[in-house]
């Protein structure tokens, strides 16, 4: 029986044309009747995937030989559209309103590109493979007859009109759920039914569970999930321990955020009489837990990660596992994969041993506190944890020589002030405060790296099916278009296409450290760099410079930790037979896959909750002076951000001292009669006069002074 694999194969072949169906099983020497029908079911499920395509004279090929992209669609609130093709080499495809043929945002499509007479791809939408928005969430809006459903989402472009009887009894206002009867057409909006109501609009709880729904993140476990979770014990048993390596006795700690419940790793460090650092990186074998194929395993796949929210965690396992069991809390005997490493003065790894280990944690020690005993030195502290002081000081040694390895061979570190929002106890945003970044993270952040790139190494050289985490090098049209914008503040790119050196990059980052267009450069260095994300095939990590690299350090809450955790024990045990090497080849493909998807939805959905509570936290203060900085100039105006990452902009019509022309080359705004300009960096008072929770915008007025 022929493969879907060896079926792309053979289509892929350089001397292939397309053929029938018939011609197929001909060329392919199917004659087993039962084969044949089973040849016709694999050929219509792949072109309804979008995998081959079928051709007006009936044949097959596959889209690319064929000149059409496959991806899928990113919708803009005024209708027109970008395909990002799956194949990570292609350019995107910029798709008008009159040719999205009733496409929506998030869909899989299959587009047919052609050059403009401007020279930029654009495509029209042939066929949509798979519909993303069977379901939206959106604020209901009531007439006599008829209803609609304004989407959260603008990309989405339509309202929905919801006919009469179909409104399921919602409210003006309310928040609902609405399913998709009728998809749109041209000059025509889709239909829907209201199949929920999640609560009036502004009432507590209700903007975060709008987010929820709109993401489609699963609220609840199933039921066959919770069954497996209570036969899992609370406590590491004496049968678990057995064939581990016995590190009880060794000095270990954890440093979290101080409300983290679900703590993947913990670490020891001590000093070699070489010289050398012993640093030992402890991770939670989850995977001892959640049995691959188990109820478990589906869910936590089907989930692909945790999701952190401004008030609640949705977490890929349950809290019996992720804050429980699987948890390295202080004080309890808990199950690890331990990579030890020796590493030298100059940051490299000299020796290393990875295997099964069961440990106690000694101290719970949060990122605040570390950072108070190493650069504020406070006595209490210090007291209080006399015993881990002279490891401390060795972490941070080693860390700031690690750090410094990376500098030297090009890593490029953005420092992007992140903000976090302060929420009282109905959920309404209170504050927004910047998060700092301090030794303490360095130190975890360091210590997880190079435990990732061993493990990476490691597992590359054994040649097994793995889960790599790889970082493309960006394309060189990108490249080009960075030169031209970085040219406007005397930067560029040094290298070429196809060769561009990633310390290129860390260096443009150096030279813009402390200067006012440090944010808008590093936002539109990182905007032209490709999305990190999982595959099989090990190329390398661009931003981190790192040849090898994999996610090796939290299983419980990402699924291509859990997943390599048993590829590295089964290779432990030499239990990686011939079945199960086979086995792997064919799972690791589609849990990269799948993962880089739902880590994608994570990030969105962590972000849209972000900003709708700095708009939240905003709109509390309309008619309030704040000072800013000028974070970016555009024809249109510019935007200013506040120090609590807050960012807003003020339009160009609000500028009523004189009339400002757009500087394109020198990114300025210009007063035609004062010869005032407004330039990145420049210190500005503004007031908050609008405030639009749902679409996330905030618009200031200069105050003049």
């Amino acid at each position: 029986m022929i493969t879907e694999r060896e079926l792309i194969a053979f289509m892929d072949e350089s001397s292939y044309k397309p053929m029938t169906a018939e011609e197929l099983i001909n060329a392919l020497g199917i004659e087993d009747m039962e084969e044949m029908q089973s040849f016709f079911k694999m050929l219509n499920r792949l072109e309804k995937e979008g995998r081959i395509v079928l051709t007006r004279k009936h044949r097959y090929g596959l889209p690319e030989k064929t000149g059409l992209i496959i991806g899928r669609l990113q919708g803009h609130p005024k209708g027109f559209g970008f395909v990002i093709p799956d194949d990570p080499n292609l350019k995107d495809v910029h798709v008008s309103l009159d040719n999205m043929k009733g496409a929506m945002h998030n869909d899989k499509v299959m587009v047919r590109p052609n050059l403009s007479s401007r020279g930029r791809l654009e495509g029209e939408v042939v066929r949509i493979l798979e519909r993303a928005n069977k379901q939206v969430v959106g604020t209901f809006e009531k007439s006599r007859n008829f209803g609609f459903v304004v989407p959260d989402d603008p990309r989405l472009y339509y309202d929905i009109f919801v006919p009469l009887g179909e409104d399921k009894g919602a409210s003006n206002y309310d928040k609902v759920v609405v399913e998709i009867t009728r998809w749109p057409e041209k000059r025509r909006s889709p239909e829907g039914r209201v199949v929920e109501i999640i609560g009036r609009l502004g009432e507590p709880g209700v903007d975060i569970l709008s987010i929820v729904k709109k993401f489609r993140l699963p609220t609840e476990f199933p039921d066959e999930v919770l069954m497996e979770v209570k036969n899992i014990p609370q406590e590491v048993t004496p049968q678990d321990v057995e064939g581990r390596r016995d590190l009880r006795n060794l000095k270990t700690v954890t440093i979290d955020g101080a409300d983290a419940k679900d703590l993947d790793d913990a670490v020891s460090i001590e000093l070699l009489p070489n010289g050398n650092f012993l640093l030992g990186v402890h991770i939670a074998d989850v995977a001892h837990y959640v049995k691959e194929g188990s109820a478990l395993d589906k869910e936590a796949f089907n989930r692909g990660t945790s999701v952190y929210l401004a008030d609640r965690v949705i977490p890929m396992l349950p809290p019996e596992l992720s804050n429980g069991i699987c948890s390295l809390n202080a004080g309890v005997d808990r199950l690890a994969l331990t990579v030890m490493m020796e590493v030298n003065r100059e940051g490299k790894v000299v020796n290393y041993d990875i295997f099964e280990s069961v440990i106690n944690v000694d101290e719970r020690m949060t990122y605040d506190n570390v950072r108070k005993i190493l650069i504020d030195q406070d006595r209490d502290l210090m007291d209080r944890y006399k015993e881990f002081l002279h490891e401390f000081k060795l972490m941070e040694e080693l860390c700031l020589i690690l750090k410094e390895k990376r500098r030297k061979r090009g890593a490029v570190d953005f420092d992007f002030p992140e903000g976090k929002a302060v929420l009282d106890k109905e959920g309404r945003a209170v504050d927004i405060v910047k998060v700092e970044r301090s030794i303490a993270e360095n130190i975890i952040e360091e210590f997880m790296i190079l435990a990732n790139e061993t493990i990476a190494e490691h597992m590359y050289w054994l040649e097994v099916p793995f889960i790599y985490r790889i970082h493309e090098e960006p394309d060189g049209e990108d490249i080009s278009e960075l030169n031209s914008f970085l040219k406007i503040f005397g930067y560029r790119i040094e290298g070429k296409e196809g060769s561009i050196h990633p310390k290129a990059f860390q260096e443009i980052v150096e030279k813009v450290k402390d200067k006012p267009e440090e944010k808008l450069i590093n936002t539109v260095l990182l905007r032209s760099m490709k999305h990190a994300r999982y595959d099989e095939v090990c190329i390398g990590h661009f931003g981190l410079a790192s040849k090898y690299y994999t996610h090796f350090t939290s299983p419980i809450r990402r699924y291509p930790d859990l997943a390599i955790h048993r590829v590295i024990k089964d290779t432990l045990r030499g239990k990686l037979s011939r079945k199960r090497y086979e086995y792997l080849q064919q799972r690791m493909p589609a849990a990269a896959e799948h993962s880089s998807i739902m880590e994608q939805v994570a990030e969105e959905a962590e972000r849209d909750c972000l900003d709708m509570k700095k708009a939240e936290y905003m709109k509390q203060h309309l008619g309030s002076v704040f000072s800013g900085v000028i974070s970016s100039v555009l024809a249109f105006g510019f935007f200013v951000e506040l120090p609590n990452t807050v960012e807003g902009l003020v339009h160009v019509s609000t500028l009523t001292d004189d009339y400002y022309t757009y500087l394109e080359d020198k990114m300025i705004l210009m007063g035609q009669h004062t010869k005032r300009m407004f330039r990145i960096g420049d210190e500005v008072k503004v007031q908050v006069v609008r405030v639009d929770v749902d679409k996330r915008q905030i618009d200031f007025e200069l105050v003049y002074e």
